[in-house]
């Protein structure tokens, strides 16, 4: 006689479930939720997210040195660039062109953000310019508030998902999907890598006065969270407060600070306008570094074909 084994609970199933779902973003299991479910916060799932947070607060004991804040200042801005320029004018708008290699490059660039892959991001991008502050823009402060659109709308179900029929034009890309689906790993190493560097750093250049944990703690931790939550002030401020100079059907906004800390992301309202521009700040004087990377890049060779702004729009008031 075969001995039957008994079920797990459901609430070991739901750890289960949720442990899988850290490592393997494809085991999302949202189809036979019901509508109610998909948009209330997935704690379990949401547990690193949560511990990210709070592993910031190492920072009483891991103390303070140059080395740690310059790096941490350094992988904030390479990776905000991977964010602004690739995974938003890029994938999400095709704003500009690249060869397949430095495409997944600033792909893996951008995994490191922890803020999901390539084609999720550019999935959800593409469906808030559709549907900008209506109903079916999960992330407007308008319709959800502030705190949703700044960061509770991503930790559910629905926020899970990645449309595939919103990116007939990426999910071609192999390497793509597998960053999409194993998104957690590519923070992990940059983390792992972090951690043994100030250890090797500790012993060989004791003057910079660093060590494994201070660089793991400044590096990953509080330079990933400073770039999370000034990345989607986008979503939830950008659309509240600044200046409106096209009187566009959603509540875009420019706004002069957010664009210094998201390298010109902060010219909301322009963008909203005409979102295919591989530039942000129409006028001189509306700073755009992500565009000035992108064309010292274009210089080399590496991008090209960036769409430029109409030349009646520089001049639309």
């Amino acid at each position: 006689m075969i001995p039957t084994i008994a079920p797990l609970p459901p609430v070991w199933r739901r750890g289960l479930t949720a442990l899988v779902r850290w490592f393997d973003s494809s085991a999302s299991g949202t189809e036979n939720i019901s509508d109610a479910t998909l948009d209330r916060i997935d704690w379990l799932r949401v547990l690193p997210f949560i511990g990210l947070h709070l592993a910031c607060i190492g920072v009483i004991w891991v103390g303070f040195s140059w080395f740690a804040l310059w790096v941490a200042l350094g992988l904030y801005a390479i990776r905000m660039f991977a964010i602004t320029a690739f995974y938003h004018r890029y994938f999400s708008h095709k704003a500009f062109k690249t060869s397949r290699a430095l495409q997944f490059i600033f792909a893996a660039i951008g995994s490191m953000c922890v803020q999901r892959g390539p084609l999720w991001w550019a999935s959800h991008h593409r469906h808030h310019h559709r549907f900008s502050d209506t109903e079916k823009d999960i992330h407007s402060p308008h319709q959800h508030g502030f705190l949703w659109s700044h960061l509770g709308w991503f930790l559910t179900p629905r926020g899970f998902r990645t449309d595939w029929e919103a990116i007939p034009d990426l999910k071609r890309y192999p390497e793509l999907r597998w960053l999409d689906r194993f998104d957690i790993l590519v923070p992990i190493a940059l983390a792992v890598a972090l951690f043994f560097l100030g250890k090797y750093l500790q012993h060989a250049y004791p003057a910079l006065g660093t060590s494994g944990p201070q660089l793991l703690i400044w590096g990953f931790f509080i330079s990933t969270m400073v770039l999370f939550h000034v990345t989607v002030t986008i979503n939830s401020i950008a659309h509240q407060i600044g200046t409106r100079r096209f009187d566009t059907a959603d509540s875009s906004r420019n706004n002069w600070l957010l664009a210094l800390l998201t390298f010109g992301e902060g010219w909301h309202n322009n963008h909203h306008y005409f979102p295919g521009a591989a530039r942000q700040g129409f006028r001189w004087w509306e700073f755009d570094l992500t565009y000035y990377l992108l064309r010292t890049l274009a210089f080399f060779g590496l991008v090209w074909d960036l769409k430029p702004v109409p030349i009646h729009l520089k001049r639309a008031r």
